[in-house]
C-alpha cells in the first residue's frame, strides 16, 4: 500500500472521528454525569463498536470486489455522493451538542458495552463504511493485507478520539457545551466531506 493512501485514510478517518455524532453524544453525556470513571470503558466500548461495524462493511465490500470490478466502481461514485451528501447535511447541523449528563450509576463493563452497542449497531455506521472505504482500496492489490491496515488504523484513532472527547468532558465542560466551537466544527467537516466526495469523482472521471 503506498504511504501517500495510508495517509490519507489518516487525516480523512481523523476529520471524520472528530465530528460529532451519536457515539460521540453517548460518550459526553457519561462524562458529564459521572467523571472520569468512564474514559477507558468508553473509548474501548467504541473502538469494538467500530472493529463489529467495520469488519462486517469490510466484508461486504470484499465480496463486492470480489464479484465485479463494475460494481465496485459503482459503489466507490454512489459512495461519494454518499460523501457529499452526508457533508452537506453536517454543514447546516448548526452548533447544539444535545448531550445530557448521565447520573445513572453503571459498571464500566455496562458503559463498554452500552457505547459498543450504539456504535456497532447503527445501521449509519456500516452504511458509512460502505461508502468510505472503497475510495482508499486498491482492488489490485492484496484486500485482506488493506482490511488489517485500514482497521487497525482506524480503531487506534477511534479509541484515541472518543478517548479525548470523554477527558475533555470530565474537565472542561464548557468545552464540549460551547456551541460556536461545535458549529465550527461541524462546518469544517461537512466542508471536508464535500470536497472529499468531489476530489474522488474528479479523479475518476479523469482517470
Amino acid at each position: 500500500m503506498p504511504l501517500e493512501t495510508w495517509a490519507a485514510f489518516v487525516a480523512a478517518s481523523a476529520i471524520l472521528l472528530i465530528i460529532p455524532g451519536p457515539t460521540i453524544l453517548l460518550v459526553v453525556s457519561y462524562a458529564l454525569g459521572q467523571g472520569w470513571r468512564t474514559v477507558l470503558p468508553m473509548a474501548f466500548g467504541v473502538a469494538l463498536g467500530d472493529f463489529t461495524a467495520m469488519t462486517l462493511s469490510m466484508l461486504g465490500i470484499g465480496a463486492l470486489l470480489a464479484a465485479s470490478a463494475t460494481v465496485f466502481t459503482i459503489l466507490k461514485i454512489v459512495g461519494a455522493g454518499y460523501l457529499i451528501y452526508l457533508g452537506i447535511k453536517l454543514f447546516r447541523a448548526g452548533g447544539t451538542l444535545r448531550a445530557q449528563p448521565r447520573t445513572d450509576a453503571v459498571s464500566a463493563s455496562r458503559m463498554a458495552a452500552h457505547a459498543w452497542l450504539v456504535t456497532a449497531l447503527n445501521p449509519k455506521s456500516i452504511t458509512f463504511f460502505v461508502a468510505f472505504l472503497p475510495q482508499f482500496l486498491d482492488r489490485h492489490a492484496d484486500f485482506f493485507t488493506q482490511m488489517l491496515i485500514f482497521e487497525a488504523t482506524f480503531l487506534l484513532l477511534a479509541f484515541a478520539n472518543a478517548f479525548g472527547y470523554a477527558l475533555v468532558a470530565a474537565r472542561a465542560r464548557a468545552v464540549v457545551r460551547n456551541e460556536r466551537a461545535i458549529r465550527v466544527l461541524n462546518r469544517t467537516g461537512g466542508t471536508l466531506l464535500v470536497g472529499a466526495g468531489i476530489a474522488t469523482v474528479a479523479m475518476r472521471s479523469g482517470s
